[in-house]
């Protein structure tokens, strides 16, 4: 304990990424849910067999991939709160959530399930950890995070968690550990949150999670019904009321004492049928002193008309109704106050005691729950729920009306200087490579596999359904969580801001292509929103004259685009678009431009600067961005989101450092689909060395699709190798398309060129077959029939879908 201070420091330099918390509690969630694993059987022995399976199963249920995101996103607002980005694409200010550092945790005595959950959210926040539990508790919460160390590869968790067991008589102990801390969150009652306000040095901030009263309040109406007494009666039994969300208190909306006491008769008849079904644990000695002195007293109350009282033969419930509103703790044990308690007289009544508020349950009409949530909000209550789930919870809940993640965080902040801080995202791509989790030990995973996976999918992970462009087989279909998909188009906006995009300042035209499922111009809308851009939401659409005329009346400086539709238009609108000359900058997606196309583009067009929007795909979603020093096809991976491999492209091994191979993409970001290991169809290679735009984030270079190469005449050919022997030998720079067929006794390749720029099909003819030794080999040796042929722009094929170029068309399997 002594050193706790120089170890806090030593490790919150190093950032703990959310991603290694949220996949080592998965695993161990995986662990927990099996009865099977060694840690299940493990972890229940320090359990009475009672408990064992809902404490475990509570456990496991809490320390989901899916709970842990959901409440990252509720209290920390992402999935990657310790990340310095930027709220608003507008101003280079960079906020990010930081730990408090050096966080102590006392756990109570009685919940079994607190103590490793609070150092779990203490993790999620970046903290070092240090739990103190009582010296007569089980080794449950040790064990437990000693498997949440061994399940992190990397050491960060063992690191920042220490986990203690002494008794809190050791004042001395406790005292130095609580001297040292930067906050502390105690669980307990009073007693035990003013010993550790005592010892918490100046500026450390305490967190108490104390014992809280909760109760149900009634309308006329809801006490008629048997059904919500049944349903309140379960509440009271569960958990013997020990959890803070119990009910100890039923009000009735009325002043009527005789009503009260006719309520609690009727009330004690349904405790005593749902009771009957659940035994009762005895109560030890300490509990029935306290429950037969309350009950007691509230007889001797009978005989001055304020009380009456409803108890089992038995002794495991009773009923005790007060004409008195004033609040009272109950013994517990299913034992219940009934009181009256009008609704005008809620907030002054109530109020006295709003620290020990908690929870309760509103019977009633919906006009009834929404005026009555407001006045109990007033009293202090911080949770309202209907009768029957007060002890239920959703993921994300707040805790005693704060969110505990926030708690455990400071919100920090640096403004930097504007011209400088343009084009950064983030601060800590500048700084170092992000930490990423290993790779899973999983197979390989194709789009067949992603498409028998769908038919298997939750309906909770489905709620938006796009396809594929289909420019490379049939259109795929691919579903997102809305969660899945805002934190896809965060990442995206924040690669968009690297590239040179100024929200502040340029006049964005959409123009991607709408409709049919296709997820660009919805993607491109959504990411322009998150940078609070100025954004003509216009679409690609054939009326190219319409769209040069809103482009021009709207002063547009940038346009977003496939390259196919962006050169139509260009073309199809030239004399309008070359006088207006104010298109400074192209960002396109889904295709590439050639050399050629650029140089027509900046020399005829006055464009400045033509760059990729993004790299991803539908299925994936965004995948990588282009900072402003990156040129071609190389592109920096969005880490945020995915894990990359590049494996040799005969063998499923990683090639050497800077080789080309297969592009495998495992996704870190999607609730339902865990696209793991996916083999998306491109080629790369790494791109060794720093970039000059000073980010450590990984950078690859994209070196086409599998579907460039086609088999034909017994060669391999590359498309793009048709295409820059086209621009090298004819300085053509329109677009090429390959058709192949099957021909009576060899097959027939025929290239497609835009009759704009190549104006001699013989010409072309020869100097393909002359630049591409696959043409010319083939053909001399009568394998294959090539042809040229120049054709209107218009008579190129696209899908239909995205638009974008299909650039082999192969015919012969039809």
């Amino acid at each position: 304990m002594a050193g706790l201070p120089e170890t806090a420091a030593r490790v919150l330099e190093r950032p703990l990424p959310t991603d290694v918390v949220l996949g080592a509690c998965a695993a161990l969630a995986a662990d927990l849910a099996d009865p099977g694993s060694a840690l299940h059987t493990r972890l229940a022995a320090h359990l009475s067999a009672a408990e064992a399976g809902s404490t475990l199963a509570e456990l496991a249920g809490a320390l989901t991939r899916q709970a842990l995101e959901r409440k990252l996103r509720r209290e920390l607002g992402g999935l990657r709160p310790e990340r310095l980005t930027r709220p608003d694409g507008r101003e280079t200010v960079f906020e990010s959530w930081a730990p408090v550092g050096l966080l102590v945790h006392i756990a109570p005595g009685n919940a079994a399930a607190v103590a490793p959950l609070s150092v779990v959210e203490g993790l999620l926040a970046g903290n070092v950890n240090v739990l103190k539990t009582s010296g007569s508790d089980t080794a449950l919460a040790l064990d437990l995070l000693a498997a949440l160390a061994a399940a992190d590869p990397s050491g960060l968790i063992a690191e920042r968690v220490i986990a203690l067991r002494f008794p809190s008589a050791r004042r001395d102990w406790l005292e130095t550990l609580c001297g040292q801390a930067d906050a502390i969150a105690v669980w307990g009652g009073e007693e035990a949150e003013s010993a550790v306000r005592e010892l918490a040095p100046p500026g450390c901030r305490v967190v108490a999670w104390g014992h809280r009263i909760s109760f149900a309040y009634l309308t006329r109406a809801a006490a008629a019904e048997d059904g919500l007494l049944d349903a309140l009666a379960e509440d009271v039994c569960r958990l013997e009321q020990q959890a803070c969300s119990s009910p100890q208190v039923v009000y009735l909306d009325t002043e009527d004492t005789e009503e009260v006491f006719a309520f609690a008769g009727r009330f004690a008849e349904r405790l005593a049928k749902v009771s009957g079904a659940r035994p009762a644990p005895r109560p030890g000695p300490a509990e029935l002193a306290e429950i037969t002195t309350v009950q007691q007293l509230a007889r001797l109350e009978q005989h001055l008309g304020l009380t009456r009282v409803f108890t089992a033969d038995d002794g495991s419930w009773r009923v005790l109704a007060d004409t008195r509103s004033a609040l009272a703790a109950s013994p517990l044990h299913r034992s219940v106050w009934v009181k009256p308690l009008p609704r005008h007289r809620i907030t002054g009544t109530l109020r006295p005691m709003r620290r020990y508020l908690q929870t309760a349950a509103v019977g009633g009409g919906r006009a009834d729950v929404a005026a009555l949530s407001r006045a109990l909000f007033a009293a202090g209550v911080t949770r309202v729920t209907p009768v029957g789930s007060m002890l239920d919870g959703y993921e994300g809940e707040p805790h005693d009306g704060v969110y505990a993640l926030q708690r455990y965080s400071r919100r920090v902040s640096v403004r930097a200087a504007d011209a400088e801080f343009g084009p950064v995202a983030c601060l800590d791509d500048l700084v170092s490579a992000p930490v990423l989790p290993p790779v899973p030990d999983a197979p390989l995973l194709g789009k067949e596999g992603v498409q028998r996976a769908l038919a298997e999918l939750d309906a909770r992970h489905a709620h938006l359904y796009f396809r594929s462009g289909g420019s490379t087989g049939a259109p795929a279909l691919s579903v997102f969580t809305v969660d899945d998909y805002d934190n896809q188009m965060r990442a995206a906006a924040d690669g968009l801001l690297a590239a040179g995009f100024d929200p502040a300042r340029d006049r964005a035209a959409n123009l991607f292509y709408c409709g049919g499922m296709y997820g660009s111009f919805i993607s491109f809308f959504s990411i322009l929103e998150r940078l609070n851009a100025t954004q003509l939401p216009m679409a690609a659409g054939p009326d190219h004259a319409t769209v040069a005329e809103a482009l021009v009346a709207h002063r547009a400086d940038t346009v977003f685009g496939m390259p196919s539709y962006l050169w139509q238009l260009f073309h199809a609108e030239a004399d309008r678009l070359r006088a207006y000359g104010g298109i400074r900058t192209v960002f396109y997606g889904g295709e590439h431009f050639t050399g050629e196309q650029r140089r027509v583009l900046m020399e005829e067009f006055g464009v400045e600067v033509i760059r990729s929007a993004a790299y991803g795909s539908t299925d994936l979603g965004p995948l990588g961005y282009q900072c402003a020093s990156s040129d071609g096809s190389v592109h920096h991976v969005l880490t945020d989101l995915h894990t990359l491999e590049i494996l040799d492209p005969e063998a499923d091994r990683p090639v050497l450092p800077g080789e080309p191979g297969r592009l495998v993409f495992t996704t870190r970001a999607r609730a339902g689909q865990r696209l793991e290991r996916y083999e998306i169809g491109d080629l790369g290679r790494a791109v060794e060395g720093p970039c000059a735009c000073g980010s450590h984030v990984p950078r690859l270079e994209l070196l086409g699709r599998y579907g460039d190469v086609v088999r034909v005449g017994t060669y391999f050919l590359n498309y793009r190798r048709v295409v820059a022997a086209a621009q090298e030998r004819l300085a053509y720079h329109g677009e090429v398309q390959l058709v192949v067929r099957s021909g009576a006794g060899r097959e027939e390749l025929t290239i497609r060129l835009d009759e704009q720029y190549a104006d001699d099909p013989g010409a072309a003819h020869r100097a393909l077959a002359a630049e591409v030794p696959e043409l010319g080999s083939a053909e001399s040796e009568g394998l294959l029939a090539l042809a040229v042929e120049t054709v209107p722009r218009e008579a190129f094929e696209r899908t239909a879908t995205s638009g974008k170029l299909r650039t082999v068309i192969d015919l012969r399997a039809a």
